[in-house]
């Protein structure tokens, strides 16, 4: 098996590899003790039956630069194929700032076809092409060289096998005529906005249960530094401290170095230097922040009125239709969802694109009392009410 370690061979291997119609890829990375991650390899496959179409690129190399293969993922000609692209996707767009395209996720294309909810790689492997994996790298540490060869093979069946699960899946959604579908969900993916965090928006992710502003103002600035500092030094957000450390300091609002030793879930190492400083500022900064200013909790969804047996009708109506398309009831609404159907709510993802096609627009009907729900033998089935 081939490993890439200098640009012009990279260069080589993506020159053939625009001559075909796809090329897979994968990556492994750490991202225990950084920010983001680290990127260790990253695996191609282009068509083809054995290892010989394969390739390992190896981006530790100080003889190799990615900007072939960021050519590659920039030609439109070709499909670029992942398996549960996230985090493969913002590696490449912090590195580089672009998405590859066209994109196809075997992932999603499998809830599509059928495959269940969040499919893993080992399933799929195991079901289309009729082999198994051996997993026993799967938590080496890939930033040591040499790699071994049992890590090598590892790697590159992310990719060999890919090929006949990509070629599977495609052609299984022509066949039902679902590729748009597959294509209107790779839109999440393709969006930058995926992989930007903003530290002033990092606050809307940690949880808590009290909804004063003041409190929402001090959480906001807390978790504004802590982002800002562990993406400017590459050190995970937990490293500064935690979630748990960060709702106790805005609950307890410390404005001295003295309060802050009483901290009880603070890391020794952020009750001094510049994460202290930093925690005493933004406490200062909350405290400061001028009421209108302050962050407002979403109450919209509390003061629904869930109408519960309407709910309860959705519910059964989306089993039924998802067992009639043959894919999983969540791939198409969200059991929140239903609730805000059931309250009058229309702003819900299930009422646009293949999703309205399938579900929503029945769920629409019932909700205005135009159809109702009736068994034949095993099924349910809609009844128009006229």
């Amino acid at each position: 098996m081939q490993t890439i370690t200098r640009t012009e061979e990279l260069a080589a291997f993506c020159a053939e590899a625009k001559n075909h119609p796809y090329v897979t890829v994968d990556t492994e990375f750490l991202r225990e003790r950084t920010y983001y991650s680290q990127l260790c390899l990253v695996q191609l496959a282009m068509p083809g039956e054995d290892d010989e179409t394969a390739v390992l690129v190896d981006p530790l190399s100080k003889e190799l630069s990615l900007e072939p293969l960021y050519e590659l993922f920039r030609d439109e000609n070709v499909v670029k194929v992942f398996h549960a692209a996230r985090q493969d996707l913002e590696i490449f767009f912090v590195d580089a700032g672009l998405i590859p395209k066209p994109l196809f996720d075997t992932q999603v294309a499998a809830m599509v076809c059928g495959f269940g909810e969040q499919v893993g790689y080992e399933t799929l492997v195991r079901r289309i092409a009729r082999e198994s994996l051996d997993k026993s790298s799967r938590f080496t540490d890939w930033s040591r060289r040499p790699l071994t060869e049992a890590q090598k093979k590892y790697a590159l069946a992310d990719v060999t096998h890919l090929r006949r699960i990509y070629e599977y899946l495609s052609a299984q959604l022509e066949k039902d005529g679902r590729a748009a579908w597959v294509a209107e969900e790779m839109g999440i993916l393709t969006n930058p906005e995926t992989y930007i965090v903003r530290p002033e928006d990092a606050w809307q992710r940690v949880r808590t249960r009290t909804n004063s502003g003041r409190f929402l103002g001090v959480l906001r600035e807390l978790a504004k530094f802590r982002e800002s500092y562990a993406q400017s030094r590459n050190v995970p957000r937990n490293r500064v401290y935690k979630d748990d450390a960060l709702v106790e300091l805005a609950s307890t609002k410390p404005q001295s170095p003295q309060d802050l030793s009483r901290a009880r879930l603070l890391l020794r190492e952020a009750r001094k230097g510049e994460i202290a400083d930093g925690i005493l500022a933004a406490v200062k900064a909350g405290l400061e922040c001028p009421e209108a200013d302050l962050p407002k909790p979403d109450k919209s969804k509390e003061k629904l009125q869930v109408n519960p047996a309407l709910a309860d009708m959705l519910r059964v109506l989306l089993k039924a239709k998802s067992d009639n398309a043959g894919v999983a009831p969540k791939l198409i609404a969200a059991t929140s969802e239903l609730d805000e159907l059931a309250a009058g709510q229309r702003d819900v993802p299930s009422l646009s694109g293949w999703r309205r096609d399938v579900f929503g627009a029945d769920a629409i009907r019932l909700c205005e009392g135009k159809i109702g729900l009736a068994t034949k033998g095993q099924k349910v089935i809609t009844v128009d009410l006229g």
